[in-house]
């Protein structure tokens, strides 16, 4: 997964939770500058995995609701699938690296395997 899918990937994760969220928030949550983000979301829309739609905040100002597309819900779930892929296979080879330090050191208690 490149870095670019993993930002797209943490926006789509957030914007699916908090669609009202404001890009300064988005930025802090992705911490991330405001600019870059502005970038991210403008990307998404380009690419039709979002929608941003205009909505009246409560304290009057106008606001977006970021909206996942379907091609944006199939996206975020390919993404999500492709990083615990990876994070699998990197807590297998961690698991395989401590048992055997476990048997080096003459510790024999063996790891439960993963689940």
């Amino acid at each position: 997964m490149t870095p670019r899918e993993q930002a797209h990937l943490q926006v789509l994760k957030i914007l699916a939770e908090r669609p009202e969220i404001s890009q300064r928030e988005l930025a802090e949550a992705l911490l991330v500058s405001l600019g870059k983000t502005n970038y991210l979301i403008k990307a998404l829309v380009e690419k039709g995995l979002i929608k941003a739609e205009n909505f009246r905040r409560s304290d009057k100002k106008l606001g977006y609701l970021y909206v996942l597309t379907p091609s944006g819900i199939d996206m975020r779930l390919r993404l999500m699938r492709t990083y615990l892929a990876r994070k699998e296979a990197e807590y297998e080879a961690l698991r395989e690296e401590v048992e055997k330090l476990r048997n080096e050191l003459g510790l024999n208690d063996p790891m439960p395997p993963s689940q």
